[in-house]
């Protein structure tokens, strides 16, 4: 109903006074109650002061058939009353400074804005238009000369001077309705405590500035502390204002940038019901989240605590915006339920020279005149004065029934939110707020004539301005108060500096603010946050409390992000093969270079092992062990068969294709030795070639062999001259061109497409298995074919040779040693096509070793038994017996 009338009256006498001139008459009605309870001292300029003094409205019905009563509240600020008094007081000590507006004289105007729109309206219009005189409902129209001609409605002011200028409100939802009401006429509002982002708009509230931090700092540092202390799950709430609004959505698409979740966002009304706090409380409860951040003020924040005490809800960290937090009075009503609590709260002033003195020295005539201070007595000390104005109560019973104040009370003998200078931080905004007024009069004070920044370079006049003048300095202001240097960006916000304040209890139970850190928003990205975690003081225990969706992905794993739950909720997942994670909570693994590979915790990338078959592991040395000793039997045989060469038995089996065998033998055991070591592109060219052309060496003199004995046997027929054609240097040749063949397949091989050695990561991701790369396949297999034909061909003759009449066939042996030629080549094929790594090398040394025994042993160790332990049947005689 204020509201409506002010507004009627407001509209109503901006209407007359565009139609109207300076010497029409028109009626003024002056709907409402008139305001009596404000502070007032005249002064050149008067600033306008808003202060909530009561807050928390009682519920009324309203039956919309009669006069509504005033409105009653539930709680009275004695801060307020503390931020209101620094109002006056700073207007005081500016007005007895020399240096400061010498020649002109502060006053001020400061009435109750009760948190509420209707009555913060209301009290704004009254500053701005002024009150009529007392007793009179209406009256003839006229206008007074004021600096606020264009806003004035007619009335009569009381001979108050209006005020061009208002320090308020408290609130941000309060603010922006003065501001949407004064913000057309220019009115300058300066807030030392609405802290709503949404104020920062110039294009919306032009009119505006602040004291005040803009939430958009705030918000910067609860995401930062939330997640310095590792709190991912966060349960966030805020009473339904402006102010919590736009603070929650600021914090919701703030925190993303830190990987923080809320864990649930809620917002109860102003006036909490039992059903609200049922409500509220039910959420807090099913939640997992043991970390609240609360947007709201002192009244719900009572509410809460009061509900949680009865339920006994305890173990909760709470995170208090800077509305509360450093709000002492809410400790004696929390039962240790706020021990431990962490919030951001404004920068305090260490101390305000005077201030103390001047909040203590209230006189008794002024408590008796003034209903607020009447009230403000009356509440500390639990009495009524004599002829008391008051007529508000708080608690229970009725005002009558308390004992009547004695006149000895002293405010030195109690503790009160409003003599506790110990926490200046709204009351500094005040005092910040009311010398950027009074600096912004000092530069137009300044402003020479012809040099001014208006229109024609004009200057105004300090005593008679236009308030949108006076707008223009305060935008420029640039002070120094109490040695803190003041200044505003473009949007009327100052720099951002919060003191981080854990709520601590003392050995006394009382409540011991402590500062444990500090958010300076000038410093740079990732230092603007310092916290002195030693300082602190939890709720429970000696350490922050958890507070996770999930639990961190510790190094070697990864986020896995469950479907349709918020990106905190996650699952761990292991880092695949071949890939690793050093950082807690990594979203994705990395892949290890190609040399290198995930230790067992996958955390850190280790050099790969690196693999080949070398002689100095045991199966390398078993190896070498016997390729050297049958490459030594093959020097033994040599030496044998040199030794006794004249021997008919040497002499018979082709003295010189046994001693080419002998040697080409001994030439396949240490090729392979080449097999074994660390394979480098130079060894894998010899290796291959060597191995297949050694092998056809050896099965060219065995077919030679063979050919000769079938020859020898066939020279013996009536007229046969075989042995003619076949001589000594046919057989050489013949060893020599089925080698030529094997030798121009490996050269085409190493001209096209040469055996390199290759680093293979592809078998064991762990490993690195350095091999011989065929380079081609078909070379390969055309190498391995080719030796395959020649035995063939060798078991072919043999068998034919094998039943010829001799008393000491050779024939019989040399299909012997193909037969285990060929099983041992026949078994190497699918043993080598399905190893890999250094077994793969060892099958075919093994291969090598093997067919390279069974030759040397088959044909040449009976020879060796007849020559070393029968000799008396190595004799011509007994060689041509059948």
């Amino acid at each position: 109903m204020a509201l409506l009338a002010a507004t009627l009256l407001f509209s109503l006498s901006l209407f007359k006074g565009k139609q109207g001139s300076a010497a029409a008459q028109y009626n003024c009605v002056f709907l409402g109650e008139e305001g009596s309870n404000s502070l007032y001292e005249d002064g050149d300029v008067v600033i306008g002061g808003l202060f909530p003094l009561h807050y928390s409205p009682v519920p009324s019905l309203l039956t919309f058939k009669e006069r509504p009563s005033p409105n009653s509240y539930n709680y009275f600020s004695a801060r307020a009353l503390r931020w209101m008094q620094t109002m006056a007081f700073t207007i005081r000590e500016i007005n007895e400074r020399t240096d400061l507006l010498p020649q002109l004289k502060l006053g001020y105007h400061i009435l109750d804005s009760c948190d509420e729109i209707s009555v913060s309206l209301r009290a704004s219009f009254l500053l701005v238009n002024g009150e009529p005189e007392r007793g009179l409902k209406a009256e003839r129209g006229r206008r007074i000369a004021s600096k606020n001609e264009a806003l004035h409605l007619g009335c009569s002011a009381v001979n108050r001077t209006l005020s061009s200028v208002i320090i308020g409100d408290a609130g941000s939802g309060v603010s922006m309705a003065l501001l949407q009401s004064l913000g057309s006429f220019h009115i300058p509002v300066v807030s030392y405590f609405a802290s709503c982002s949404c104020l920062s708009n110039q294009r919306e509230f032009p009119t505006f500035m602040r004291t005040m931090p803009s939430d958009a700092f705030q918000i910067k540092a609860l995401a930062q502390l939330v997640r310095y202390f590792g709190w991912t799950w966060v349960g966030v709430i805020g009473v339904e204002s402006d102010y919590a609004r736009f603070a929650i959505q600021l914090f919701l698409q703030e925190s993303v940038h830190y990987g923080v979740c809320a864990a649930y966002t809620h917002f109860y009304p102003v006036g909490l019901s039992h059903q609200d706090l049922e409500k509220l409380l039910n959420i807090i409860q099913r939640s997992s989240s043991k970390v609240i951040i609360n947007f709201s003020g002192e009244a719900e924040m009572q509410g809460i605590l009061r509900e949680m005490q009865r339920l006994n809800l305890t173990g909760f960290q709470w995170i208090a915006s800077e509305a509360w937090a450093n709000s002492k009075s809410l400790w004696e009503k929390s039962d240790n339920l706020l021990k431990g609590t962490l919030g951001f709260a404004i920068q305090r002033a260490i101390v305000i020279p005077g201030l103390q003195q001047h909040l203590l020295d209230l006189t008794h005539s002024a408590i008796h005149k003034l209903a607020f201070l009447t009230e403000f007595w009356e509440e500390t000390f639990n009495c009524r004065l004599n002829g008391s104005v008051n007529i508000h109560f708080h608690g229970l019973g009725s005002n009558q029934g308390r004992a009547p104040c004695k006149g000895t009370e002293d405010l030195n003998d109690v503790y009160s939110p409003y003599s506790d200078v110990t926490q200046l931080r709204v009351s500094y905004n005040v005092y910040k707020a009311v010398y950027l007024v009074a600096y912004a009069l000092q530069d137009m004070s300044n402003c020479k004539a012809g040099e001014g920044p208006f229109l024609k370079k004009t200057c105004a006049d300090p005593k008679n301005f236009e308030p949108w003048q006076l707008l223009h300095y305060m935008k420029l202001a640039n002070f120094s108060a109490l040695g803190e240097k003041v200044n505003f960006d473009q949007n009327g916000d100052p720099i951002a500096y919060y003191d981080l304040m854990n709520w601590q209890r003392g050995p006394d139970g009382y409540l011991n603010l402590v500062k444990v850190g500090f958010y300076d928003a000038s410093l740079p990205a990732g230092r603007s946050l310092v916290i002195n975690d030693s300082a602190i003081m939890w709720p429970v225990g000696k350490q922050a409390v958890q507070s996770v969706c999930s639990n961190s992905c510790p190094p070697g794993s990864r986020v896995a992000r469950r479907k349709g739950e918020p990106i905190c909720c996650y699952d761990c997942v292991p880092c695949a093969e071949g890939e690793f994670s050093n950082t807690t909570d990594s979203l994705d693994c990395s892949r290890c270079s190609d040399d290198t590979w995930p230790n067992t915790d996958r955390d850190l990338c280790i050099p790969k092992t690196i693999e080949y078959l070398s002689y100095f592991e045991l199966m390398g040395v078993l190896l070498c062990a016997a390729l050297t000793i049958g490459a030594s039997f093959s020097l033994i045989i040599i030496a044998i068969f040199y030794s006794y060469k004249d021997t008919a038995l040497v002499r018979a089996n082709n003295m010189e294709l046994s001693f080419l065998l002998l040697i080409f033998i001994t030439i396949c055991f240490l090729v392979g030795l080449l097999f074994l070591g660390k394979p480098s592109d130079w060894l894998c060219w010899i290796r291959y070639p060597a191995f297949g052309i050694s092998f056809a060496l050896c099965l060219s003199c065995l077919l030679a062999k063979t050919t000769v004995v079938l020859m020898a046997f066939r020279s013996r027929l009536p007229g046969s001259n075989a042995m003619k054609w076949f001589g000594n240097k046919q057989q050489r040749a013949s060893v020599f061109l089925g080698t030529a063949v094997q030798i121009l397949v490996c050269l085409i091989w190493l001209l096209t497409s040469p055996p390199h050695a290759n680093y293979n990561t592809d078998y064991h991701s762990s490993k690195i298995i350095i091999e011989c790369a065929t380079g081609s396949d078909v070379g390969f297999w055309l190498v391995l074919g080719y030796i395959g034909i020649l035995a063939c061909m060798c078991l072919a003759l043999a068998f034919l040779a094998r039943k010829l009449p001799d008393h000491f066939n050779e024939a019989k042996f040399i299909t012997f040693s193909i037969l285990i030629f060929f099983a041992v080549w026949v078994t190497f094929i699918p043993v080598y096509m399905s190893t890999i790594g250094k077994y793969t090398v060892a099958v075919h040394v093994f291969a090598i070793l093997a067919s390279a025994l069974g030759l040397l042993f088959c044909i040449f160790a009976p020879k060796c038994y007849v020559i070393l332990l029968k000799p008396e049947k190595n004799t011509k005689k007994q060689l041509m017996q059948r």
